[in-house]
């Protein structure tokens, strides 16, 4: 029978299962974190655990804090069991698990006064981040933060009430202000380039409408590190609660999967201190934009590359796509004609050996990552996984094809229907509008470049536009397998 996760119970959980080898009223809090999903439980507070494993850094221990509508049942899936996960790290060939305790406590995400005065509180010296790369309020065309945005001006009219995570922090850093205590640190944990700058124009930006001082005070004062994190985390359901039952004994309702690799790359810019996280494997380094870059365009965009072809052509998990020779090869080739050309040199990293790392990444079988998953979001992740790489290679004159087939396949996956004719069920928070600009552009390819927010000036142009339309045409007339072909071939 299965050990219900608890700390009551953590001496009794099978032997096979590592726990936490620290007392958890040893811990004291020094991170509130936004975003309690499964990657911030796969990634930072893994290495946050490792930390406490290894004896140090006990006084930066999590309290998390959210504001979408799904973190009230996280919050309380999570407290159930005493803000314990049960990480299941996996590589080809084994699994391993762990509870992880990094966690002491997670505030209501509708109280508030409860996360405000939270991080009022002088022992947090750092708020962190995991809210999606659509969740920052950018403005495809410029790239800047939106403050007209209907969320971001309705918490800048009322300062005092906020509803989004950068309304609290504002709310948080005026009550620091006031009281003349030091500012937190900001940490983005998101796939954005340049997250740091991304995440200090929102939150000054939203500032600045109420507030031109304490805008001023915020960007003087604020540090705002830049991250690059990195690891797959696919979404839990009923399999992975059964497979962490059954196989590990332990009984968890929102347990994490996730592959044995981990990265953080992350700048050392923390006035009010941080967690010696170098002592566990994070990388800190002067810039980390190039480790973003390559991150972004490589894994994220080879992420892009093989889901819509996958989702058309009805393949269910990832693995199953990269056994998949057509899609694996369109990776391949992809991956070395267009997109590492437009990656800058990175410090100490040979860019074809860490495509072929990423390669191998993708094929883990033991993940069970879906290809529903990879195509989630699309109208969010083209603008930063994609399109930043078509305009490098637009203004440096270098060729598209496969760029515009990628786009062209995430077109044909908004129609809404595979290839067999069944129905690909709303994926997008934009779902709606996308099949009707999807159904549109059969017959009019601009109708779908025409979506700013998603191409910028890149949709207006004509090498690219053409490409596009002659893909788009190509999937309709002759199918995925045979324009895939095509692309192989350089007949496309």
């Amino acid at each position: 029978m299965a050990v219900t996760l608890s700390l009551a119970d953590l001496g009794t959980l099978p032997e096979g299962v590592a726990r936490p080898s620290y007392d958890r009223e040893d811990l004291s809090p020094g991170i509130l974190h936004f975003g309690v999903g499964n990657f911030h439980r796969a990634h930072q507070a893994v290495y946050l655990d490792r930390l406490f494993r290894a004896g140090e850094g006990r006084d930066w221990a999590i309290v998390g804090a959210g504001v979408m509508p799904g973190d009230a049942a996280a919050r309380t899936t999570l407290a159930a069991q005493d803000f314990l996960t049960t990480v299941v790290e996996q590589s080809a060939e084994t699994s391993e698990a762990r509870v992880t305790g990094a966690m002491i406590d997670y505030l209501d995400p509708g109280d508030v006064g409860a996360i405000v005065a939270k991080l009022t509180d002088p022992a947090i010296r750092i708020a962190s981040l995991t809210i999606t790369e659509g969740g920052y309020f950018i403005d495809a065309e410029t790239g800047r933060f939106d403050p007209g945005h209907p969320a971001i001006a309705a918490d800048g009219r009322t300062p005092d009430a906020p509803k989004t995570v950068f309304g609290l922090l504002v709310a948080g850093l005026q009550a620091r202000r006031e009281s003349g205590q030091p500012p937190f640190t900001i940490m983005s944990c998101d796939n954005i380039p340049h997250n740091g700058s991304i995440t200090r124009n929102a939150v000054a930006g939203l500032a600045r409408l109420s507030d031109p001082a304490l805008a001023d005070w915020i960007e003087q004062n604020v540090a705002f590190p830049s991250g690059m994190v990195d690891r797959i985390t696919p979404a839990t359901g009923d399999r992975e609660r059964a497979i962490v039952r059954e196989t590990f004994g332990v009984a968890d309702n929102w347990p994490v999967f996730c592959e044995d690799f981990i990265q953080w790359v992350l700048e050392d810019d923390f006035p009010q201190g941080r967690p010696a996280l170098e002592t566990v494997g994070v990388q800190f380094v002067p810039d980390v934009a190039p480790f973003e870059t390559m991150k972004l365009r490589i894994l994220n965009g080879g992420h892009a590359v093989i889901a819509y072809p996958a989702g058309l052509l009805g393949i269910h998990f990832v693995h199953e796509a990269m056994e998949d020779e057509q899609i694996r090869a369109f990776l391949a080739k992809i991956t070395s004609d267009e997109i590492i050309p437009a990656v800058p040199p990175v410090p100490e990293t040979d860019l074809e050996t860490y495509a072929a790392t990423i390669e191998a990444r993708f094929a883990n079988p033991k993940i069970g990552d879906t290809v529903r998953r990879l195509c989630l979001d699309g109208s969010n992740r083209q603008p930063k996984f994609i399109v930043p790489t078509i305009a490098d290679r637009l203004n440096a004159g270098q060729g598209i094809t496969g760029l515009a087939l990628e786009s062209a396949l995430w077109c044909r996956y908004c129609a809404g229907t595979t290839e067999a004719g069944e129905t690909i069920e709303p994926n997008d928070p934009a779902w709606d509008r996308l099949v009707e600009r999807a159904e549109a552009a059969r017959s009019d390819p601009s109708a779908w470049l025409g979506m700013q927010d998603v191409y910028g000036a890149v949709g207006r142009d004509p090498a690219f536009a053409d490409a596009f339309a002659k893909c788009l045409g190509a999937l309709y007339a002759d199918g995925v397998r045979a324009t895939l072909a095509a692309y192989l071939e350089d007949t496309l």
